[in-house]
């Protein structure tokens, strides 16, 4: 997950207005009670009238959840760094209460009541047959308890999640997860985390007028994900030292995995489930993510509406050519059509390359041509139709669209959709109108309601109103909206598609290999070779220095199939990724031109004196922020399958490129993980070891091989080589530098393991935390067992905070 973004959603849970801020200071600084005994109540209009645990951890109380309306909740007590606090239980988060002679109370008959003003709004009736004494505890796990005398326990706040679990909260086939409505509307939304009928713990959209799933992915089987359906307790419990585990087997552990920090998971209102650190300084930090592209999040811009995901930013929103934004507040309503359009009118079809709205076609046709699919879609009086050619089985499919939802752009996409405009409408060729929302209205309501006695239900209807509509304005100014632009242009099937508005581009050049040969003196000058191919040094026609590489794949591959696999890689842009410049495809050649870095490989420089401790530890978060770039950003996952530090190019700053991305396998999302390695792949000494044991390939061998060659830049040591090593008989072995690095930090002499497996020529300039930190990683991604390794999204994170 990109770092914006993620500053935004951790700043999801802290985020409150002053008035918030002024009655919980009010509140703290009265004296709160440690429970509520049998006849007693709390008030809404006392603001010390708070339940506090006895480890100060957690308070529980009515909290404002804006102008004039409170919900009964337990937060946690320390304030976040911007002196906020986060809530992780409601009792009436759908109709809250007045700010006045509202109150929860515990009845003599152990029956718990919030009244608003006079009606009860919410209850809990609990009776005891022999009428025994209780009273309501908060205890130091933030579970709020109604309790006997004999510590029988009634009613418990953790049989009923809103949107958070709590460490030792289970959550079983009875309980669900439901997200609030926005950042500051805490009302229930639209998104579920619940055990389905299959026994699979799922997040769901429940929609007013849809709903779906979209997580686990379900265009993959869920045993290709590692869940099961045979299994009857579905139970899931999160343990404090931040592992979680569900009876489906889907389990993980948090990225500062130990006991130390608090930590929730909280199904956000954006519909990702996220997993989050409290750290000493009062701030949130996400240390698991369900989801690493929220565009992947079914109803995230609502329908007719298309969601890129900007590694910057976020997800953005925007309409399609035709439409234009339906709700200037809130991107939720997505796009209405600028256009009438019957079954019987004339159109036109308007290309959106690398677009995709997921479900809702009237079929999956497949070995259909292109006219077959037009034919279809017209006959069916569709909305679009999206073409797709799929390499595993050789064919194109058709889906003819009756709905646009769950719009998704990403540039790896190779589908292309069309959609339907009439004849009529006026397009020519102009770029699409942006729409943003509309944050100059922004205005607040005191929420004024009479309470009659015997009638106060007929004021209950206002509040809610009321209450929805501050949530709604708050959410005006949280979203950047974006509109793609989409050029036009002529398809080879426009004759048959009445003028059809088609879009194309290409972004790189081809060469001819002529021009190649001559750029690099007739392949003079070799600056790198590997399994790929030879890389060599030549001069374009503008003079720009290049890095040429012929490879190794003339033999077997046609022009189509590489120009499909070469479009895609060419697309892949990141700061930490080598650029390609263009390629050449002529004949028995298969070329690709690169961007020259001056520095060359990781490999070569580590063998000289050029890279001081800062160096190596820019190395290797750039390099971990271009892998979590192909494993999770660009949506099509690409594994690299050959991370070594010869594939690590320097510019002239020493910033790290990966190379060589792409050339092994391009690993599809839509088909099962692991599928389509059919040989062994990569380097000796950096290979994982799924690829001896014949397990499922997944991102896991990268991440092993890339915390091999952190090792190898920390130690100076070869992993393909080993470290030579005397055992206490003399005898001699080479162990596996991996395996040395643990042996030295679970050693005798473990207090200056650091400095024992260090590379001398890194000089003593260093902070020891960070080296160790970066150690720890390295450590963490050789486990040899895939599950046990992090994401390289996590590992970005460890690195970032270990430097803070």
């Amino acid at each position: 997950m990109n770092f914006a973004a993620q500053e935004i959603f951790m700043a999801t849970k802290c985020f409150k207005s002053m008035l918030i801020i002024l009655f919980l200071f009010l509140g703290l600084t009265s004296s709160a009670v440690p429970y509520l005994s049998q006849g007693s109540s709390l008030s809404v209009e006392n603001p010390g009238d708070v339940l506090i645990s006895s480890n100060g951890m957690f308070s529980a109380g009515f909290y404002p959840v804006g102008q004039n309306a409170y919900c009964f909740s337990i937060w946690f007590t320390k304030p976040c760094h911007d002196g906020s606090h986060t809530l992780v239980w409601m009792a009436n988060r759908d109709v809250p209460v007045n700010g006045k002679r509202s109150k929860l109370s515990i009845l003599e008959t152990n029956e718990i009541i919030i009244t608003d003003a006079e009606p009860v709004i919410w209850t809990i009736n609990k009776s005891v047959k022999d009428g025994s004494w209780s009273q309501l505890n908060l205890l130091d796990s933030g579970n709020l308890v109604l309790q006997t005398r004999d510590n029988l326990t009634l009613w418990q706040s953790f049989d009923s999640p809103t949107d958070t679990l709590l460490p030792g909260q289970p959550l079983n086939q009875h309980k669900r997860l439901v997200s609030a409505r926005s950042r500051t509307n805490h009302s229930s939304g639209k998104y579920r985390l619940l055990f389905d009928d299959d026994n699979v713990l799922r997040l769901v959209l429940n929609g007013s007028d849809t709903s779906s799933i979209y997580w686990p992915d379900s265009t993959i089987l869920d045993y290709h994900q590692g869940r099961t359906r045979y299994n009857y307790s579905r139970t899931a419990v999160l343990d404090s030292s931040g592992y979680f585990t569900s009876s489906d087997k889907m389990e993980f552990r948090s990225t500062d995995f130990g006991i130390g920090p608090w930590r929730r998971l909280t199904l956000d209102f954006d519909g990702n489930l996220r997993l989050y650190s409290l750290e000493e300084q009062g701030v949130w930090f996400v240390t698991w993510q369900a989801m690493s592209n929220s565009c992947r999040i079914h109803g995230a811009c609502g329908p007719n509406s298309i969601c890129s995901y900007d590694p910057g930013w976020g997800p953005k929103c925007g309409c399609p050519p035709g439409f234009k934004m339906k709700n200037h507040a809130d991107w939720n309503d997505g796009c209405e059509p600028e256009f009438e359009l019957s079954c019987n009118d004339d159109v036109n079809f308007v290309q959106l390359r690398h677009v995709n709205f997921f479900g809702y076609h009237y079929d999956n046709l497949r070995n259909y041509t292109f006219q077959e699919c037009l034919r279809v879609c017209l006959d069916s009086c569709c909305k679009a139709f999206q073409y797709r050619y799929f390499p595993e089985d050789g064919a194109y499919r058709c889906y003819s669209k009756w709905e646009l939802r769950n719009g998704h752009r990403y540039n790896s996409y190779s589908g292309t959709l069309y959609l339907k405009l009439p004849k009529s409408f006026p397009y020519n060729n102009k770029p699409v109108r942006e729409f943003k929302l509309n944050c100059s209205n922004k205005q607040t309501r005191q929420l004024d309601r009479l309470y009659l006695k015997k009638t106060g239900y007929e004021t209950l209807n206002i509040l809610i109103w009321c209450a929805s509509i501050i949530g709604l304005l708050e959410l005006m100014c949280v979203f950047l909206v974006f509109v793609f632009l989409y050029r036009t242009g002529e398809s080879p099937d426009a004759s048959t598609m009445t003028s059809g508005y088609l879009v194309a581009a290409t972004g790189f050049k081809r060469f001819t290999y002529s021009e190649l040969k001559k750029a690099t003196r007739g392949f003079h000058e070799e600056i790198g070779r590997g399994g790929s191919g030879v890389v060599y040094k030549g001069v374009l026609p503008d003079q720009q220095i290049a890095a040429i590489k012929r490879l190794n794949i003339e033999a077997h591959q046609g022009e189509d199939e590489f120009l499909a696999e070469v479009s895609t890689i060419g697309r892949l842009n990141h700061m930490n990724l080598i650029e390609m410049w263009g390629y050449c495809a002529e004949g028995k050649h298969r070329l690709l031109v690169y961007e020259y870095m001056e520095n060359g490989s990781l490999a070569n420089n580590l063998m000289s004196n050029s890279l001081d401790w800062k160096r190596r530890l820019d190395i290797a978060v750039g390099t971990a922020k271009g892998l979590a770039y192909l494993h999770e950003e660009c949506l099509e996952w690409v594994l690299h399958c050959d991370v070594k530090p010869h594939n690590i190019l320097l510019d002239s700053n020493y910033h790290p490129k990966v190379s060589d991305f792409g050339l092994s396998k391009l690993l599809n999302q839509d088909s099962p993980k692991g599928s389509g390695f059919s040989k062994i792949r990569g380097t000796r000494g950096y290979m994982a070891p799924e690829w001896v044991y014949n397990l499922p390939i997944t991102a896991k061998v990268d991440i092993y091989s890339y915390g091999i060659v952190l090792l190898e830049m920390m130690t100076g040591k070869s992993p393909s080589v080993g470290v030579p090593v005397v055992g206490t008989n003399g005898e001699k072995w080479h162990q596996r530098l991996e395996t040395w690095v643990k042996g030295k930090k679970m050693g005798a002499s473990a207090t200056c393991w650091v400095e024992e497996v260090l590379d001398p020529a890194m000089g003593y300039d260093y902070d020891r935390n960070e080296l160790e930190n970066l150690l720890e990683v390295a450590i963490k991604c050789t486990e040899a067992d895939r599950h046990g390794r992090p994401s390289m999204s996590q590992v970005v994170q460890m690195l970032v905070r270990g430097r803070n």
